[in-house]
């Protein structure tokens, strides 16, 4: 499906999006459609395998306890593929075991292995026949919560999609929707993180700790001689999103 780009230039602050991390019991099926249908293509940090696409990484990873629940009814509810063609798209994920859970005009939110929601939307300027480009944080409170993005992430464009509050780090946008209840933090379930790729991580995580003492580390800065020398670091957002910092997937 053509060549797939590294991850976008990061943004002023040295902020880029960086991925999605699945943890499955069996990837074999996710591989079918992200890589067969969808055309992502395979790399390797190390020991991690990752799934390239434009604007971002996709990760499969198997599990050794099985996920908690699916990404429905989690804080970080769907990410989102722009495609050239929808209609072709949607036959082929199908034929290949994903459901169709809604569909309208241009846009589709398919069920894929082990309930993870991804939605895919018609868009006939995309360079790639298919693109990454968003995920959704269901939140009660969106503008509280898209305020400590911008403050723990600074540099993100705001913006609105539909009934959505959005903040764009260059290629990757992440979209707040508004649902009544408290949903269910996303560690443990199936669509487990989302990633933020980071220039210089060690300096920005001590000055988030020393600027920022009330964010949450689940995984201090650490670099990982398995994974290639990645560097990383998890932190939790107020509502239970789960967060990977990074350097070093897109040199990889």
């Amino acid at each position: 499906m053509g060549s797939v780009a590294q991850l976008a230039p990061p943004n002023s602050n040295g902020i880029t999006y960086g991925h999605v991390h699945m943890f499955i019991n069996d990837p074999e099926p996710f591989k079918k459609l992200f890589v067969g249908v969808l055309g992502g293509q395979i790399t390797n940090t190390g020991s991690l395998e990752l799934i390239k696409f434009p604007g971002a990484m996709v990760i499969v990873s198997k599990t050794r306890v099985a996920p908690t629940e699916g990404s429905e009814g989690s804080t970080l509810h769907n990410f989102t593929m722009k495609v050239k063609d929808l209609a072709d798209i949607k036959t082929r994920l199908v034929a290949a075991g994903a459901t169709v859970i809604s569909e309208k005009k241009d846009e589709a939110l398919m069920m894929f292995p082990e309930k993870v929601q991804v939605e895919f939307v018609q868009d006939a300027s995309v360079k790639q026949p298919v693109m990454f480009r968003n995920v959704q944080i269901n939140s009660v409170d969106p503008t509280k919560l898209r305020a400590w993005y911008m403050k723990t992430f600074p540099g993100g464009i705001t913006g609105r999609s539909g009934d959505m509050l959005t903040l764009t780090y260059t290629a990757g946008e992440i979209d707040f929707k508004k649902v009544d209840a408290p949903q269910a933090a996303s560690k443990g379930r199936s669509l487990d993180h989302m990633g933020l790729e980071i220039v210089d991580l060690e300096s920005f995580c001590k000055k988030l700790t020393a600027d920022h003492p009330d964010v949450t580390f689940d995984t201090t800065y650490r670099e990982m001689a398995q994974l290639g020398g990645l560097k990383l670091a998890y932190v939790v957002d107020p509502e239970g999103t789960r967060i990977e910092l990074t350097e070093g997937f897109g040199s990889k």
